[in-house]
């Protein structure tokens, strides 16, 4: 069980990893779309808002995500709450999110893996 346990956490890290590189890339093409020359003021002002708003809101939701995988490889049982919670958010995001949900739900419900994260 704690190879599966191991493979959930890099797969989290990787997941999280990946939401935080979307939030880095939304952000780097909206700002530099504003640099276009000959564009309006208020067309600058929008821009750069929806690119800090949106980056800052696909972080918030990526980072609890490396976090929980970082304290699955510790054996955390707060991480095993939190990646429980995470999993049921992410039942939405198809198809990598459910995938990825539903067999991290399948092993952090088990006894085997309860029993791991309290005998640390």
């Amino acid at each position: 069980m704690e190879k599966h346990v191991k493979l959930i956490s890099v797969m989290w890290i990787v997941y999280g990893g990946l939401g935080l590189l979307w939030a880095f890339i939304v952000f780097a093409t909206l700002i530099g779309v504003s640099f276009i020359p000959d564009i309006s003021e208020e067309a600058i002002y929008i821009l750069r808002s929806v690119g800090v708003f949106v980056s800052v809101i696909i972080g918030i939701f990526a980072l609890p995500e490396v976090i929980g995988g970082i304290g699955l490889l510790k054996k955390k049982e707060w991480a095993r709450i939190l990646v429980l919670v995470l999993c049921f958010l992410n039942l939405i995001a198809i198809p990598l999110g459910t995938a990825l949900s539903i067999y991290s739900f399948i092993i952090l419900f088990k006894d085997e893996t309860v029993a791991l994260f309290k005998a640390k």
